[in-house]
Protein backbone atom coordinates (compact mmCIF):
# COMPACT_ATOMS: atom_id res chain seq x y z
CA UNK A 1 0.00 0.00 0.00
CA UNK A 2 1.10 3.38 -1.07
CA UNK A 3 1.52 6.04 2.01
CA UNK A 4 1.05 9.27 1.72
CA UNK A 5 3.45 11.74 2.65
CA UNK A 6 2.46 13.63 5.26
CA UNK A 7 4.70 16.71 6.82
CA UNK A 8 3.95 18.48 10.10
CA UNK A 9 2.21 21.88 10.65
CA UNK A 10 4.39 25.25 10.43
CA UNK A 11 4.27 26.46 13.97
CA UNK A 12 6.01 27.95 17.15
CA UNK A 13 5.80 26.29 20.36
CA UNK A 14 6.25 28.12 23.80
CA UNK A 15 6.80 27.68 27.60
CA UNK A 16 7.46 30.29 30.19
CA UNK A 17 11.26 30.60 29.46
CA UNK A 18 11.57 29.46 25.67
CA UNK A 19 10.17 30.20 22.18
CA UNK A 20 10.30 27.23 19.58
CA UNK A 21 10.06 28.74 16.04
CA UNK A 22 11.13 28.27 12.19
CA UNK A 23 15.34 29.27 11.80
CA UNK A 24 15.93 32.75 10.37
CA UNK A 25 18.12 34.46 8.38
CA UNK A 26 18.94 36.67 11.77
CA UNK A 27 20.31 33.26 13.64
CA UNK A 28 23.50 32.50 11.89
CA UNK A 29 25.53 34.04 13.39
CA UNK A 30 24.38 32.89 16.44
CA UNK A 31 23.63 29.56 14.97
CA UNK A 32 27.73 29.38 13.16
CA UNK A 33 29.22 30.19 16.59
CA UNK A 34 27.09 27.11 18.76
CA UNK A 35 27.96 25.04 16.44
CA UNK A 36 31.79 25.51 16.34
CA UNK A 37 31.20 24.50 19.84
CA UNK A 38 34.11 22.13 20.74
CA UNK A 39 31.11 19.44 22.70
CA UNK A 40 28.78 20.17 19.18
CA UNK A 41 32.09 18.68 17.04
CA UNK A 42 32.54 15.81 19.09
CA UNK A 43 29.17 14.53 19.36
CA UNK A 44 27.31 15.84 16.36
CA UNK A 45 27.95 14.91 12.59
CA UNK A 46 28.08 19.17 11.54
CA UNK A 47 30.80 20.17 9.25
CA UNK A 48 33.81 21.35 10.96
CA UNK A 49 34.74 23.92 11.19
CA UNK A 50 31.11 25.17 10.36
CA UNK A 51 31.11 28.05 8.33
CA UNK A 52 28.45 31.20 7.90
CA UNK A 53 27.74 29.48 4.79
CA UNK A 54 26.86 26.17 6.57
CA UNK A 55 24.40 28.44 8.64
CA UNK A 56 23.15 30.06 5.27
CA UNK A 57 22.14 26.63 4.04
CA UNK A 58 20.90 25.25 7.36
CA UNK A 59 18.55 28.53 7.83
CA UNK A 60 17.49 28.48 4.20
CA UNK A 61 17.34 24.97 2.76
CA UNK A 62 18.14 21.93 4.84
CA UNK A 63 15.39 23.19 7.60
CA UNK A 64 13.09 23.45 5.82
CA UNK A 65 13.02 21.21 3.96
CA UNK A 66 12.55 18.65 6.91
CA UNK A 67 9.10 19.51 7.44
CA UNK A 68 8.21 20.33 3.59
CA UNK A 69 9.28 16.66 2.49
CA UNK A 70 8.01 15.37 5.64
CA UNK A 71 10.98 13.76 7.46
CA UNK A 72 10.48 15.85 10.76
CA UNK A 73 10.21 19.04 11.56
CA UNK A 74 13.49 21.72 13.40
CA UNK A 75 12.69 24.23 16.03
CA UNK A 76 15.33 27.41 16.42
CA UNK A 77 15.32 27.60 20.53
CA UNK A 78 15.27 30.69 21.69
CA UNK A 79 14.46 32.61 25.22
CA UNK A 80 11.92 33.93 25.39
CA UNK A 81 13.15 37.62 27.30
CA UNK A 82 16.57 38.06 25.10
CA UNK A 83 15.27 36.14 21.66
CA UNK A 84 18.80 34.92 22.12
CA UNK A 85 19.43 31.57 20.40
CA UNK A 86 19.37 28.66 23.12
CA UNK A 87 19.66 25.62 20.49
CA UNK A 88 18.17 23.35 18.36
CA UNK A 89 15.59 20.66 18.41
CA UNK A 90 15.06 18.47 15.28
CA UNK A 91 12.75 15.73 14.76
CA UNK A 92 13.77 13.03 12.35
CA UNK A 93 13.63 9.99 10.59
CA UNK A 94 9.28 10.48 10.95
CA UNK A 95 7.23 6.96 10.06
CA UNK A 96 3.43 8.36 9.67
CA UNK A 97 2.40 5.25 9.12
CA UNK A 98 3.99 3.94 13.27
CA UNK A 99 3.54 7.82 14.09
CA UNK A 100 6.98 7.74 15.66
CA UNK A 101 9.96 10.04 15.03
CA UNK A 102 13.42 10.73 16.67
CA UNK A 103 14.28 13.77 18.51
CA UNK A 104 17.89 15.01 18.31
CA UNK A 105 18.91 18.13 20.50
CA UNK A 106 21.89 20.99 20.78
CA UNK A 107 22.04 23.52 22.99
CA UNK A 108 24.87 26.54 23.53
CA UNK A 109 27.82 26.79 25.40
CA UNK A 110 26.45 29.85 27.20
CA UNK A 111 22.83 27.98 28.07
CA UNK A 112 23.86 25.00 29.12
CA UNK A 113 22.83 23.55 33.33
CA UNK A 114 19.94 25.89 32.77
CA UNK A 115 17.40 23.06 32.39
CA UNK A 116 16.87 24.61 28.72
CA UNK A 117 17.45 20.72 26.66
CA UNK A 118 14.74 19.25 28.80
CA UNK A 119 12.29 22.12 28.81
CA UNK A 120 12.50 22.40 25.49
CA UNK A 121 12.41 18.62 24.74
CA UNK A 122 9.11 18.03 26.93
CA UNK A 123 7.63 20.73 25.29
CA UNK A 124 8.36 19.12 21.60
CA UNK A 125 6.88 15.81 23.59
CA UNK A 126 3.81 16.83 24.52
CA UNK A 127 2.80 18.82 20.99
CA UNK A 128 4.01 15.45 19.70
CA UNK A 129 1.99 13.57 21.87
CA UNK A 130 -0.65 15.14 22.60
CA UNK A 131 -1.09 17.78 19.52
CA UNK A 132 0.33 15.23 16.73
CA UNK A 133 -1.07 12.35 18.39
CA UNK A 134 2.09 10.32 17.90
CA UNK A 135 2.87 7.37 19.87
CA UNK A 136 6.65 7.00 20.24
CA UNK A 137 9.54 9.59 20.33
CA UNK A 138 12.92 8.34 20.58
CA UNK A 139 16.39 9.56 20.98
CA UNK A 140 19.66 8.07 20.50
CA UNK A 141 23.09 8.92 22.50
CA UNK A 142 26.89 8.50 22.22
CA UNK A 143 27.53 5.53 25.38
CA UNK A 144 29.91 8.53 26.63
CA UNK A 145 27.75 11.61 25.96
CA UNK A 146 26.56 11.59 29.65
CA UNK A 147 24.94 15.36 29.68
CA UNK A 148 23.07 14.22 26.52
CA UNK A 149 21.90 10.97 28.63
CA UNK A 150 20.63 12.62 31.67
CA UNK A 151 18.58 14.92 29.00
CA UNK A 152 17.08 12.02 27.91
CA UNK A 153 16.40 10.55 31.82
CA UNK A 154 14.46 13.92 32.89
CA UNK A 155 12.33 13.63 30.48
CA UNK A 156 10.93 10.52 31.27
CA UNK A 157 12.77 8.58 28.37
CA UNK A 158 13.30 4.26 29.02
CA UNK A 159 16.71 3.13 28.08
CA UNK A 160 15.91 0.15 25.58
CA UNK A 161 19.30 -1.04 24.78
CA UNK A 162 22.64 -0.43 22.76
CA UNK A 163 23.38 -0.23 19.00
CA UNK A 164 27.22 -1.07 18.91
CA UNK A 165 30.15 0.38 17.11
CA UNK A 166 26.68 2.22 15.14
CA UNK A 167 28.11 5.96 15.36
CA UNK A 168 30.99 8.43 14.61
CA UNK A 169 31.89 10.86 17.37
CA UNK A 170 35.12 12.76 16.97
CA UNK A 171 37.76 13.14 19.62
CA UNK A 172 40.32 15.71 19.57
CA UNK A 173 44.19 15.36 18.38
CA UNK A 174 47.38 16.81 20.31
CA UNK A 175 47.93 18.98 17.51
CA UNK A 176 44.26 20.55 17.97
CA UNK A 177 42.88 19.11 15.02
CA UNK A 178 39.89 16.48 15.09
CA UNK A 179 39.84 12.98 14.17
CA UNK A 180 36.94 10.38 13.61
CA UNK A 181 36.24 7.35 16.17
CA UNK A 182 33.84 4.73 16.90
CA UNK A 183 31.55 4.09 19.45
CA UNK A 184 28.24 2.96 20.75
CA UNK A 185 24.59 4.22 20.74
CA UNK A 186 22.08 4.10 23.69
CA UNK A 187 18.37 4.46 22.26
CA UNK A 188 15.82 5.44 24.84
CA UNK A 189 11.97 5.82 24.18
CA UNK A 190 9.63 8.01 25.17
CA UNK A 191 6.11 6.71 24.89
CA UNK A 192 2.71 9.27 25.84
CA UNK A 193 2.30 7.62 29.01
CA UNK A 194 5.88 8.44 30.08
CA UNK A 195 4.94 12.10 30.44
CA UNK A 196 2.75 11.91 32.88
CA UNK A 197 5.03 12.67 36.36
CA UNK A 198 7.90 14.24 33.87
CA UNK A 199 6.74 17.50 33.19
CA UNK A 200 5.15 17.72 36.79
CA UNK A 201 8.52 16.99 38.22
CA UNK A 202 10.37 19.33 36.10
CA UNK A 203 8.16 22.40 37.11
CA UNK A 204 8.21 21.15 40.45
CA UNK A 205 11.63 22.52 40.13
CA UNK A 206 10.74 25.76 39.24
CA UNK A 207 10.73 25.71 35.23
CA UNK A 208 7.50 25.82 32.92
CA UNK A 209 4.54 24.23 32.58
CA UNK A 210 4.32 23.11 28.89
CA UNK A 211 0.91 23.87 28.36
CA UNK A 212 1.28 26.69 25.75
CA UNK A 213 1.98 26.58 22.05
CA UNK A 214 0.48 27.97 19.22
Amino acid sequence: MEMRMTTFPDVSISTERLVLRPFEDADVPALTEMMNDELVTAWTPAPHPYTPADSEAWVRATAPAERSEGRGIVFAVTEFLTQRLVGIVQLQHTNWRTLSTEAAYVTAPWARGEGYATESLLAVAQWLFRDQHFERLELRTAADNTASQQVAQKIGCISEGVLRNAWIARTQTEDGGWTDIRTDLIVWSLLPEDLEGAADQFADAGYASFTDWN
